[in-house]
């Protein structure tokens, strides 16, 4: 009867069906072809993957989506092993030669005139659309991320860490007295993901700005704060769109009625900008070495804006997610939870002993962190690149130029090729070879006893462009969850395998809120 319908209006010769029908038929067509191509004459067809993610973007961008891409794409590695075709020109890789040949220097003779694979601009900005926001430290080209990262680094590194501990004490001791006070001793349990989020907000709030947003003081989540973790929420969205080559709907989100959130963040970051811009008086904080070059790189308020928003973002809501993750770890893990306090209430007899040096002296503790780092990876996935003009080798195989390439965190990091028992919580992995690698201390040859490769685990990934701010995330690291520990007897307030098959990752991880029994520790 369809069949029949069509052909009647076609026959009548009513031209707007006629339209309808041609357009609804080519691009059918072109999809069929366009799957064909992909499936069977694509550079990447000998790659092993899903057949509909082989033969379409569609798949993926569901995944992503959906809030489940990375435990998907684990899956995925699982079943086809240490290289996957998420899509028809999209590699995930969980081979370790990955790490250093997608984001790994380009430096040393033998990579004299060899670019570095750049960011996605499915991913990140399309330098080509002016609707972008302006290049940041995230997204630079690899000449100006150079610059930038030389202008802020100083601000990240160990010395000005130890030089603002102080700082960073002062929200730890507040965070410690509103948990003390607003858990009534234990009798009300609170939510640790929104505690943890202030706290790391308000930190990254005054080595910016040179003022905090007040949400541990006022015991409330700062309107400010609220845009950002929602624009970053909302990045998958534009992901989606971009991924998906859909340019006009970009430009709608990033211009049109859609732009609100976007709107209301750059204008609440104007006016932080404007306070610190109006202190005279030099201040060593994150900032400052923009600060110093504003007129000479002509840095105007929406690259500062930009940058702004970077440092903040992911000075603070990674840091939060995997205090949270670790949180949750160890209370679904009895046991090592009482070895952690008694490695950190044995070795403090006061909370004022515990400082950024003396938590990193405590093995277990930092195990314990790189353990987390490894189950709850803060940065889970979408660390893209595109395959550098003139073409690349990854993991021993030749890939043409554009193609999309990455190492997904969660599944390396789960991956039962490098882990015992991946989806064990083992801190004494990191007791062994690596712990002054990822801790403090110096490397010994004692070998990891569950033959573990730890070179899997590269939690602020590798090369020119890995995370900035590893220290200051260490920093505020150590010294919570080294408080927490020390104050409290952490009590279960929600079903905990329940909240953790709420969680979703959209860039970061989204998070129920994490009910908890802080009870004061006795002396």
């Amino acid at each position: 009867m369809q069949l029949r319908y069509i052909l009647h209006e076609l026959s009548s010769g009513n031209d707007s069906w006629i339209l309808i029908y041609a357009f609804s038929g080519t691009f059918i067509a072109y999809i069929l072809a366009k799957a064909i191509y992909n499936l069977y004459f694509h550079p990447l067809r000998s790659y092993p993957g899903p057949f509909l993610s082989r033969a379409s973007r569609l798949p993926h961008v569901i995944r992503v989506t959906s809030g489940h891409g990375p435990m998907i794409v684990h899956k995925l590695h699982e079943k086809y092993g240490p290289v996957v075709r998420i899509a028809p020109n999209h590699l995930s890789y969980t081979d370790l030669r990955a790490w250093k040949d997608i984001y790994g220097h380009r430096s040393g003779p033998q990579h004299a005139n060899t670019p570095e694979n750049p960011k996605s601009r499915l991913f990140y900005r399309d330098d080509d659309d002016d609707a972008e926001p302006p290049p940041n430290i995230l997204n630079a080209s690899r000449e100006e991320h150079s610059r930038l990262r030389r202008a802020i680094a100083h601000g990240f590194s160990d010395r000005a860490m130890r030089e603002q501990e102080p700082l960073i004490q002062r929200y730890v001791d507040l965070l410690a007295k509103g948990l003390r006070e607003s858990g009534e001793e234990g009798k009300k349990p609170l939510d640790l993901v929104k505690w943890y989020n202030w706290a790391t907000f308000d930190i990254i709030g005054d080595l910016t700005f040179a003022e905090s947003f007040g949400c541990l003081e006022e015991k409330r989540t700062h309107p400010f704060v609220e845009m950002i973790t929602g624009v970053v929420t909302q990045g998958v969205w534009l992901f989606a769109l971009r991924y998906l080559r859909l340019k006009w709907a970009v430009r709608l989100v990033l211009r049109g009625t859609w732009n609100d959130p976007f709107g209301q963040l750059r204008k609440g970051m104007t006016e932080k900008l404007e306070h610190r811009l109006s202190i005279e008086k030099e201040r060593f904080d994150l900032f400052e070495g923009l600060m110093k070059r504003r007129e000479e790189w002509n840095l105007d308020m929406k690259r500062l804006q930009s940058n702004a928003s970077i440092i903040v973002a992911a000075g603070s809501e990674t840091t939060a997610s995997l205090l949270t993750g670790v949180t949750y770890l160890l209370l679904e893990n009895p046991k090592t939870m009482e070895k952690l306090k008694q490695e950190v209430r044995s070795a403090f007899k006061s909370a004022d002993e515990i400082t950024i040096a003396s938590v990193s002296r405590l093995p277990y503790t930092m195990a314990c962190l790189n353990e987390a780092l490894r189950r709850w990876p803060p940065a889970a996935s979408n660390l893209a690149r595109e395959v550098h003009k003139g073409g690349e080798f990854i993991s021993g195989k030749f890939l043409p130029e554009r193609t999309i390439v990455e190492v997904q965190q969660y599944s390396m990091h789960h991956s039962s090729e490098h882990w015992h028992e991946p989806y064990a919580f083992l801190p004494e992995r990191f007791l062994h070879k690596f712990e002054g690698r990822f801790g403090a201390g110096d490397e010994t040859e004692e070998k990891n006893p569950y033959g573990d490769n730890l070179e899997a685990l590269q939690p602020f990934s590798v090369g020119p462009r890995n995370c900035v701010g590893k220290n200051l995330a260490y920093a505020e690291m150590r010294l919570i969850l080294a408080r927490i520990i020390y104050d409290f007897d952490l009590r279960p307030a929600v079903d905990l395998k329940a909240w953790f098959k709420q969680a979703r990752v959209y860039t970061v991880w989204a998070k129920a809120p994490l009910y908890v029994q802080l009870i004061p520790a006795k002396r």
